[in-house]
Protein backbone atom coordinates (compact mmCIF):
# COMPACT_ATOMS: atom_id res chain seq x y z
CA UNK A 1 0.00 0.00 0.00
CA UNK A 2 1.36 3.41 -1.03
CA UNK A 3 1.99 5.93 1.73
CA UNK A 4 -0.88 8.38 2.13
CA UNK A 5 1.47 11.12 3.35
CA UNK A 6 0.89 13.30 0.25
CA UNK A 7 -2.79 13.62 1.19
CA UNK A 8 -1.81 14.97 4.59
CA UNK A 9 0.01 18.05 3.38
CA UNK A 10 -1.55 21.35 4.45
CA UNK A 11 -3.63 23.41 2.04
CA UNK A 12 -4.40 27.12 2.15
CA UNK A 13 -6.58 29.34 0.02
CA UNK A 14 -7.36 32.78 1.36
CA UNK A 15 -8.56 32.49 4.93
CA UNK A 16 -9.11 28.71 4.63
CA UNK A 17 -6.15 26.85 6.14
CA UNK A 18 -6.53 23.06 6.16
CA UNK A 19 -4.33 20.55 7.94
CA UNK A 20 -4.67 18.10 5.03
CA UNK A 21 -6.40 17.41 1.72
CA UNK A 22 -9.21 15.17 3.01
CA UNK A 23 -12.73 16.57 2.62
CA UNK A 24 -15.92 15.06 3.98
CA UNK A 25 -18.27 15.01 1.01
CA UNK A 26 -21.77 16.42 1.48
CA UNK A 27 -24.26 13.59 2.04
CA UNK A 28 -27.98 14.04 2.61
CA UNK A 29 -28.93 12.89 6.09
CA UNK A 30 -32.59 13.19 7.09
CA UNK A 31 -31.94 13.37 10.82
CA UNK A 32 -32.99 16.94 11.59
CA UNK A 33 -36.67 16.87 12.62
CA UNK A 34 -38.38 20.08 11.64
CA UNK A 35 -35.24 21.07 9.75
CA UNK A 36 -33.29 21.66 12.96
CA UNK A 37 -29.89 19.95 13.43
CA UNK A 38 -29.71 18.58 16.97
CA UNK A 39 -27.03 17.26 19.28
CA UNK A 40 -26.74 13.99 17.33
CA UNK A 41 -25.88 15.99 14.20
CA UNK A 42 -23.35 18.01 16.21
CA UNK A 43 -21.69 14.81 17.41
CA UNK A 44 -21.75 13.29 13.90
CA UNK A 45 -19.69 16.12 12.43
CA UNK A 46 -17.47 16.50 15.50
CA UNK A 47 -16.39 12.85 15.23
CA UNK A 48 -15.03 13.43 11.72
CA UNK A 49 -13.18 16.58 12.78
CA UNK A 50 -11.64 14.69 15.71
CA UNK A 51 -10.39 12.03 13.29
CA UNK A 52 -8.33 14.11 10.88
CA UNK A 53 -10.85 15.26 8.27
CA UNK A 54 -9.38 18.52 6.98
CA UNK A 55 -12.60 20.11 5.70
CA UNK A 56 -16.17 19.05 6.37
CA UNK A 57 -18.81 20.02 3.82
CA UNK A 58 -22.18 19.59 5.44
CA UNK A 59 -25.12 17.73 4.04
CA UNK A 60 -27.26 19.87 1.78
CA UNK A 61 -29.05 22.48 3.87
CA UNK A 62 -31.91 24.34 2.24
CA UNK A 63 -32.37 28.03 1.58
CA UNK A 64 -35.39 30.15 2.50
CA UNK A 65 -37.66 29.34 -0.40
CA UNK A 66 -40.89 27.34 0.18
CA UNK A 67 -40.13 24.71 -2.47
CA UNK A 68 -36.43 24.34 -1.66
CA UNK A 69 -36.77 21.10 0.35
CA UNK A 70 -38.41 17.75 -0.31
CA UNK A 71 -38.05 16.40 3.22
CA UNK A 72 -38.99 18.07 6.54
CA UNK A 73 -36.16 16.14 8.23
CA UNK A 74 -33.48 17.65 5.98
CA UNK A 75 -31.90 20.60 7.83
CA UNK A 76 -32.66 24.09 6.63
CA UNK A 77 -30.44 27.14 6.72
CA UNK A 78 -32.86 29.93 7.55
CA UNK A 79 -35.08 29.25 10.58
CA UNK A 80 -33.57 30.80 13.76
CA UNK A 81 -33.58 27.49 15.62
CA UNK A 82 -31.89 25.77 12.66
CA UNK A 83 -29.18 28.40 12.46
CA UNK A 84 -28.64 28.01 16.21
CA UNK A 85 -28.18 24.28 15.63
CA UNK A 86 -25.65 24.95 12.89
CA UNK A 87 -23.76 27.30 15.21
CA UNK A 88 -23.36 24.40 17.64
CA UNK A 89 -22.04 22.24 14.80
CA UNK A 90 -19.50 24.88 13.77
CA UNK A 91 -18.32 25.42 17.33
CA UNK A 92 -17.89 21.67 17.91
CA UNK A 93 -15.94 21.19 14.68
CA UNK A 94 -13.68 24.14 15.46
CA UNK A 95 -13.11 22.88 19.01
CA UNK A 96 -11.94 19.57 17.49
CA UNK A 97 -9.50 21.38 15.18
CA UNK A 98 -11.54 21.03 12.00
CA UNK A 99 -12.88 23.39 9.34
CA UNK A 100 -16.41 23.34 7.93
CA UNK A 101 -18.50 24.72 5.06
CA UNK A 102 -22.27 24.50 4.62
CA UNK A 103 -23.64 23.21 1.35
CA UNK A 104 -26.45 25.59 0.38
CA UNK A 105 -29.17 23.77 -1.52
CA UNK A 106 -32.41 24.11 -3.45
CA UNK A 107 -33.74 20.84 -4.84
CA UNK A 108 -35.88 22.41 -7.55
CA UNK A 109 -37.94 20.00 -9.60
CA UNK A 110 -36.46 17.03 -7.72
CA UNK A 111 -39.19 17.84 -5.19
CA UNK A 112 -42.48 16.17 -5.96
CA UNK A 113 -45.48 18.49 -5.46
CA UNK A 114 -47.05 18.06 -2.06
CA UNK A 115 -43.85 17.05 -0.26
CA UNK A 116 -41.42 18.80 2.06
CA UNK A 117 -42.05 21.23 4.91
CA UNK A 118 -44.33 23.38 2.69
CA UNK A 119 -46.43 20.84 0.78
CA UNK A 120 -48.67 23.50 -0.78
CA UNK A 121 -45.75 25.34 -2.38
CA UNK A 122 -44.99 24.90 -6.09
CA UNK A 123 -41.78 23.18 -7.10
CA UNK A 124 -39.34 25.67 -8.63
CA UNK A 125 -37.76 24.87 -11.98
CA UNK A 126 -36.42 26.64 -15.05
CA UNK A 127 -39.21 25.57 -17.40
CA UNK A 128 -41.65 23.36 -15.50
CA UNK A 129 -40.75 20.36 -17.63
CA UNK A 130 -39.22 16.98 -16.86
CA UNK A 131 -36.26 15.72 -18.90
CA UNK A 132 -38.78 13.54 -20.73
CA UNK A 133 -40.43 16.71 -22.01
CA UNK A 134 -43.57 16.34 -19.88
CA UNK A 135 -44.90 19.68 -18.61
CA UNK A 136 -45.71 19.42 -14.92
CA UNK A 137 -45.54 23.03 -13.72
CA UNK A 138 -44.88 26.63 -14.55
CA UNK A 139 -41.45 28.12 -15.25
CA UNK A 140 -39.98 30.31 -12.54
CA UNK A 141 -40.83 33.97 -13.10
CA UNK A 142 -38.24 36.73 -12.98
CA UNK A 143 -39.57 37.53 -9.49
CA UNK A 144 -39.19 33.89 -8.42
CA UNK A 145 -35.62 33.87 -9.69
CA UNK A 146 -34.77 37.13 -7.93
CA UNK A 147 -36.23 35.82 -4.66
CA UNK A 148 -34.22 32.60 -4.96
CA UNK A 149 -30.99 34.48 -5.61
CA UNK A 150 -31.74 36.66 -2.58
CA UNK A 151 -32.37 33.53 -0.47
CA UNK A 152 -28.95 32.13 -1.39
CA UNK A 153 -27.35 35.46 -0.51
CA UNK A 154 -29.17 35.57 2.82
CA UNK A 155 -27.91 32.07 3.61
CA UNK A 156 -24.37 33.16 2.77
CA UNK A 157 -24.69 36.08 5.18
CA UNK A 158 -25.82 33.68 7.91
CA UNK A 159 -22.88 31.36 7.11
CA UNK A 160 -20.44 34.20 7.73
CA UNK A 161 -22.19 35.31 10.92
CA UNK A 162 -22.19 31.76 12.33
CA UNK A 163 -18.46 31.34 11.66
CA UNK A 164 -18.24 28.82 8.81
CA UNK A 165 -14.86 28.65 7.06
CA UNK A 166 -16.09 28.46 3.45
CA UNK A 167 -19.38 28.06 1.56
CA UNK A 168 -20.38 25.48 -1.03
CA UNK A 169 -23.22 25.92 -3.52
CA UNK A 170 -24.91 22.73 -4.69
CA UNK A 171 -24.89 23.11 -8.45
CA UNK A 172 -24.85 19.39 -9.26
CA UNK A 173 -26.91 16.22 -9.64
CA UNK A 174 -29.98 17.72 -11.27
CA UNK A 175 -31.02 20.05 -8.44
CA UNK A 176 -32.14 23.61 -9.08
CA UNK A 177 -28.90 25.37 -10.07
CA UNK A 178 -27.97 22.37 -12.20
CA UNK A 179 -31.45 22.32 -13.74
CA UNK A 180 -30.67 25.74 -15.19
CA UNK A 181 -27.30 24.46 -16.46
CA UNK A 182 -28.84 21.45 -18.22
CA UNK A 183 -30.60 21.69 -21.58
CA UNK A 184 -32.67 18.67 -20.56
CA UNK A 185 -34.67 20.86 -18.15
CA UNK A 186 -33.87 24.44 -19.18
CA UNK A 187 -35.97 25.37 -22.21
CA UNK A 188 -36.03 29.09 -21.47
CA UNK A 189 -35.55 31.69 -24.19
CA UNK A 190 -34.79 34.62 -21.86
CA UNK A 191 -31.41 35.58 -20.37
CA UNK A 192 -31.49 32.51 -18.09
CA UNK A 193 -31.69 30.07 -20.99
CA UNK A 194 -30.17 29.55 -24.41
CA UNK A 195 -26.84 27.87 -25.10
CA UNK A 196 -24.53 26.35 -22.50
CA UNK A 197 -22.98 29.69 -21.58
CA UNK A 198 -26.38 31.36 -21.41
CA UNK A 199 -27.62 28.64 -19.11
CA UNK A 200 -24.90 29.54 -16.59
CA UNK A 201 -26.61 32.93 -16.00
CA UNK A 202 -28.71 31.78 -13.02
CA UNK A 203 -25.69 30.16 -11.38
CA UNK A 204 -23.53 33.19 -12.09
CA UNK A 205 -26.06 35.53 -10.49
CA UNK A 206 -26.17 33.32 -7.38
CA UNK A 207 -22.37 33.21 -7.22
CA UNK A 208 -22.15 36.99 -7.46
CA UNK A 209 -24.84 37.55 -4.83
CA UNK A 210 -23.29 35.04 -2.42
CA UNK A 211 -19.79 36.39 -3.04
CA UNK A 212 -21.01 39.88 -2.13
CA UNK A 213 -22.00 38.62 1.35
CA UNK A 214 -18.65 36.92 2.04
CA UNK A 215 -15.28 38.28 3.11
CA UNK A 216 -13.04 38.62 0.06
CA UNK A 217 -10.64 35.94 1.33
CA UNK A 218 -13.32 33.37 2.28
CA UNK A 219 -13.47 30.64 -0.40
CA UNK A 220 -16.63 29.92 -2.36
CA UNK A 221 -16.97 26.36 -3.65
CA UNK A 222 -19.26 25.24 -6.46
CA UNK A 223 -20.17 21.59 -6.76
CA UNK A 224 -21.14 20.60 -10.28
CA UNK A 225 -21.56 17.37 -12.21
CA UNK A 226 -22.11 16.05 -15.70
CA UNK A 227 -24.51 13.30 -14.53
CA UNK A 228 -27.96 14.02 -13.16
CA UNK A 229 -30.07 12.00 -10.75
CA UNK A 230 -32.75 12.10 -13.46
CA UNK A 231 -30.30 10.76 -16.07
CA UNK A 232 -26.98 9.21 -15.11
CA UNK A 233 -25.73 9.48 -18.69
CA UNK A 234 -26.45 13.22 -19.06
CA UNK A 235 -23.57 15.54 -19.92
CA UNK A 236 -23.30 19.31 -19.86
CA UNK A 237 -20.12 19.30 -21.95
CA UNK A 238 -19.12 16.72 -24.54
CA UNK A 239 -15.68 18.21 -25.17
CA UNK A 240 -12.96 20.04 -23.20
CA UNK A 241 -13.76 23.15 -25.22
CA UNK A 242 -17.40 23.06 -24.15
CA UNK A 243 -16.39 22.45 -20.55
CA UNK A 244 -14.11 25.48 -20.65
CA UNK A 245 -16.94 27.60 -22.06
CA UNK A 246 -19.16 26.44 -19.19
CA UNK A 247 -16.66 26.88 -16.36
CA UNK A 248 -15.03 30.16 -17.34
CA UNK A 249 -18.00 32.48 -16.63
CA UNK A 250 -18.59 30.77 -13.28
CA UNK A 251 -14.95 31.22 -12.31
CA UNK A 252 -15.09 34.86 -13.38
CA UNK A 253 -18.25 35.36 -11.30
CA UNK A 254 -16.40 34.37 -8.13
CA UNK A 255 -16.05 30.60 -7.72
CA UNK A 256 -12.76 29.89 -5.90
CA UNK A 257 -12.85 26.07 -5.81
CA UNK A 258 -14.68 23.67 -8.12
CA UNK A 259 -16.00 20.42 -6.63
CA UNK A 260 -16.29 18.14 -9.66
CA UNK A 261 -18.71 15.37 -8.78
CA UNK A 262 -18.34 12.02 -10.48
CA UNK A 263 -19.60 8.58 -9.52
CA UNK A 264 -16.11 7.03 -9.89
CA UNK A 265 -13.09 9.31 -9.62
CA UNK A 266 -10.87 7.03 -11.73
CA UNK A 267 -12.94 7.30 -14.93
CA UNK A 268 -11.44 9.58 -17.64
CA UNK A 269 -13.76 12.41 -18.62
CA UNK A 270 -12.88 12.74 -22.30
CA UNK A 271 -11.30 10.42 -24.85
CA UNK A 272 -7.60 10.84 -25.39
CA UNK A 273 -6.75 11.76 -21.78
CA UNK A 274 -6.68 10.00 -18.43
CA UNK A 275 -7.75 13.18 -16.61
CA UNK A 276 -10.96 12.91 -14.63
CA UNK A 277 -13.53 15.73 -14.43
CA UNK A 278 -11.66 17.45 -11.61
CA UNK A 279 -8.40 17.20 -13.53
CA UNK A 280 -9.91 18.81 -16.61
CA UNK A 281 -11.51 21.49 -14.45
CA UNK A 282 -8.16 22.41 -12.92
CA UNK A 283 -6.44 22.39 -16.32
CA UNK A 284 -9.08 24.63 -17.91
CA UNK A 285 -9.66 27.13 -15.09
CA UNK A 286 -6.45 27.11 -13.06
CA UNK A 287 -8.62 26.99 -9.93
CA UNK A 288 -8.15 24.51 -7.06
CA UNK A 289 -10.40 21.48 -7.44
CA UNK A 290 -11.93 18.74 -5.31
CA UNK A 291 -12.25 15.25 -6.76
CA UNK A 292 -14.91 12.84 -5.52
CA UNK A 293 -16.47 9.53 -6.49
CA UNK A 294 -16.26 6.23 -4.60
CA UNK A 295 -12.96 7.09 -2.91
CA UNK A 296 -11.83 4.18 -0.75
CA UNK A 297 -14.50 1.83 -2.11
CA UNK A 298 -14.81 -0.35 -5.18
CA UNK A 299 -18.38 0.46 -6.26
CA UNK A 300 -20.34 3.65 -6.72
CA UNK A 301 -23.06 4.99 -4.45
CA UNK A 302 -26.07 3.84 -6.47
CA UNK A 303 -26.00 0.39 -4.94
CA UNK A 304 -26.10 1.88 -1.45
CA UNK A 305 -29.65 3.05 -2.06
CA UNK A 306 -30.59 -0.52 -2.99
CA UNK A 307 -29.12 -1.87 0.23
CA UNK A 308 -25.74 -2.89 -1.16
CA UNK A 309 -22.52 -2.58 0.77
CA UNK A 310 -19.03 -2.09 -0.61
CA UNK A 311 -15.68 -3.41 0.64
CA UNK A 312 -12.85 -1.01 1.37
CA UNK A 313 -10.51 -0.53 -1.59
CA UNK A 314 -6.95 0.62 -2.20
CA UNK A 315 -6.32 4.34 -2.61
CA UNK A 316 -3.01 3.84 -4.43
CA UNK A 317 -4.48 5.10 -7.70
CA UNK A 318 -5.92 8.13 -5.96
CA UNK A 319 -2.56 9.05 -4.45
CA UNK A 320 -0.82 8.60 -7.80
CA UNK A 321 -3.26 11.01 -9.45
CA UNK A 322 -2.90 13.50 -6.58
CA UNK A 323 0.89 13.44 -6.80
CA UNK A 324 0.59 14.09 -10.55
CA UNK A 325 -1.26 17.31 -9.70
CA UNK A 326 -4.62 16.24 -11.12
CA UNK A 327 -6.54 17.66 -8.15
CA UNK A 328 -5.93 19.52 -4.89
CA UNK A 329 -8.45 18.05 -2.45
CA UNK A 330 -10.19 14.68 -2.13
CA UNK A 331 -13.79 14.36 -0.97
CA UNK A 332 -14.71 11.11 0.74
CA UNK A 333 -18.33 10.07 1.03
CA UNK A 334 -19.58 6.61 2.00
CA UNK A 335 -16.22 5.47 3.38
CA UNK A 336 -16.48 8.26 5.97
CA UNK A 337 -20.15 7.56 6.52
CA UNK A 338 -19.44 4.05 7.79
CA UNK A 339 -16.13 4.87 9.46
CA UNK A 340 -15.69 8.21 11.27
CA UNK A 341 -12.00 7.30 11.78
CA UNK A 342 -11.32 6.71 8.07
CA UNK A 343 -9.01 9.71 7.62
CA UNK A 344 -7.04 9.02 10.80
CA UNK A 345 -6.60 5.36 9.83
CA UNK A 346 -5.38 6.32 6.36
CA UNK A 347 -3.01 8.92 7.81
CA UNK A 348 -1.54 6.35 10.18
CA UNK A 349 -1.25 3.60 7.55
CA UNK A 350 -3.86 1.41 9.26
CA UNK A 351 -5.39 0.31 5.97
CA UNK A 352 -6.24 -3.14 7.32
CA UNK A 353 -8.46 -1.51 9.93
CA UNK A 354 -10.65 0.36 7.44
CA UNK A 355 -14.33 -0.49 7.68
CA UNK A 356 -16.25 -1.80 4.70
CA UNK A 357 -19.25 0.31 3.76
CA UNK A 358 -22.59 -1.05 4.90
CA UNK A 359 -25.88 0.38 3.66
CA UNK A 360 -27.03 0.15 7.28
CA UNK A 361 -24.95 3.30 7.83
CA UNK A 362 -27.58 5.23 5.89
CA UNK A 363 -30.09 4.49 8.64
CA UNK A 364 -28.26 6.18 11.50
CA UNK A 365 -25.73 8.87 12.34
CA UNK A 366 -22.64 6.80 13.05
Amino acid sequence: MTSAAPLFQPFQLGSLALANRIVMAPMTRSFSPGGVPGEDVVAYYRRRAENAVGLIITEGTTIDRPGASFDPAVPNFHAPESLAGWKKVVDAVHAAGGKIAPQLWHVGLARRPGTGPHPDAPSDSPSGVLHTGKQIGEPMSEADIADTIHAFAKAARSSVEIGFDAIELHGAHGYLIDQFFWDGLNKRSDRFGGDLVGRTSFGREIVKAVRAEMPADMPLILRYSQWKQQDYTARLAETPQALEAFLTPLAEAGVDIFHASTRRFWIPEFEGSDLNLAGWTKKLTGKPVITVGSVGLNSDFLGAFMGEGSPAASIDGLIKRFEAGEFDLVAVGRALLSDPEWAAKVRDGRFGDLNDFSAEALKELV
